[in-house]
């Protein structure tokens, strides 16, 4: 199943609400302002992968203005709010799995909940393919949610008239193994509880870590 492209057209009909319900990323800023103040080079520029309608892109912008910031999604309707929500950034439509098709060096990636749309391969793929865009010294963020893999599956939303999506869990274990595997050096990584609108929960895993180069 490829949960990353049956998630788009989901993504892009449910565009404005998604933007309304997550435009704040307050309760991510511990992580988020750490691979902020990591990134120290001026102008630094910045790799956005799942950007969806450019939340995660608004912060980093507002503490770091200077960033050279390029925000991508696969949802077009995502990337229209992307860029006006962000437009000192570059937004551009992409698959977060081709990043390894891209040539240009980045100083800092960032996937924020993309990982749920894509399987234990695609984001182990992901991770040795952000080292190679990566120069060294450079930071990566991801996010997610924590469960045991195996409970992957349909999840439904709290929205009546939203069909359900495929879920990917993802586990820190194997995470921060593809991480150090891939010379990165793990910075932060921290567990929160979030509750959705229909009292569910889940665990949402947050990671940052550093790129050391092989040695």
């Amino acid at each position: 199943m490829d949960a990353s492209r049956s998630a788009v057209s989901v993504f892009d009909a449910s565009a404005n609400e998604y933007q309304q319900i997550f435009m704040d990323q307050n309760r991510y800023r511990v992580a988020l302002d750490l691979f902020c103040s990591t990134i120290q080079k001026k102008q630094a520029n910045i790799l956005e992968l799942a950007c969806g309608p450019g939340n995660i892109t608004r912060y980093l912008l507002d503490k770091r203005p200077d960033f050279h910031l390029l925000a991508t999604d696969l949802a077009p309707n995502m990337v229209d709010l992307a860029r006006a929500n962000n437009p000192e950034a570059r937004c551009e439509l992409m698959d977060c799995r081709s990043i390894g098709l891209l040539t240009e060096k980045y100083d800092g990636v960032v996937c924020g909940f993309g990982l749920p749309y894509l399987s234990k391969a695609e984001a182990m793929q992901l991770i040795e393919d952000a080292a190679t865009r990566l120069s060294t010294g450079g930071v990566i963020y991801l996010s997610t949610m924590e469960d045991h893999y195996e409970n992957s599956g349909l999840r439904y939303s709290s929205s009546p008239d939203r069909p359900p999506l495929f879920t990917y869990f993802h586990e820190a274990e194997y995470l921060v193994k593809a991480l150090e595997q891939n010379h990165f050096e793990i910075l932060h990584l921290r567990r929160q509880a979030y509750q959705t609108a229909d009292k569910s929960s889940s665990i949402d895993l947050l990671i940052v870590a550093k790129f050391k180069n092989a040695p």
